[in-house]
């Protein structure tokens, strides 16, 4: 019984922050909805107002890809594979995640909604070579850690599709540590 007490403690600690985070973002405090409040401030991204928009999620409002629309990803852990839609696809997908997963299973694992790294794919070029690997789209579509290390954007490395600010980096930073 003590362990179901602390239990419920703990999820009304919950319910209480996600309330607050609620009325940060304004929407319900799901990690995609986060995720999409984050890259939205962090990549100056107007976000749709309806959160169930077909295809994407907003456009960039800046930089050189001003108008591009947007859909973003938010993992607690990236696992290679990306959610995608081939029938109502963005311009790119900007995907936030956490740590690269293990092989090991999720047995006492924890997934805190950190974000270590950042991706920008070019969504239709991402789909045809997908198509042209014969690779099945949906949900959890297989992408190969070739694509995931081309389309790095944070940490940033020499070959990144988009060059980030450093108020862009000092912003991702402090999703790196709330873990």
């Amino acid at each position: 019984m003590h362990e179901l007490q602390y239990l419920a403690d703990l999820l009304r600690v919950r319910n209480a922050t996600e309330q607050a985070i609620t009325r940060i973002i304004r929407r319900p405090a799901s990690i995609g909805h986060i995720g999409e409040f984050i890259a939205s401030q962090i990549f100056s991204i107007q976000l749709e107002e309806s959160a169930t928009n077909r295809g994407h999620d907003g456009r960039f409002l800046s930089g050189v890809l001003r108008g591009k629309t947007v859909n973003v990803k938010m993992y607690g852990k990236r696992e290679g594979s990306l959610d995608i839609k081939p029938s109502s696809l963005p311009e790119y997908y900007l995907v936030l995640t956490g740590p690269k997963a293990s092989a090991t299973n999720s047995k006492d694992q924890t997934r805190p909604w950190v974000i270590s790294e950042v991706f920008l794919f070019d969504a239709p070029a991402l789909v045809e070579r997908l198509r042209i690997r014969g690779v099945r789209m949906g949900v959890a579509t297989s992408v190969t850690l070739a694509e995931w290390d081309a389309a790095r954007i944070y940490p940033p490395s020499e070959f990144a599709p988009l060059a980030l600010t450093e108020g862009q980096m000092l912003a991702v930073r402090l999703f790196e540590g709330v873990g």
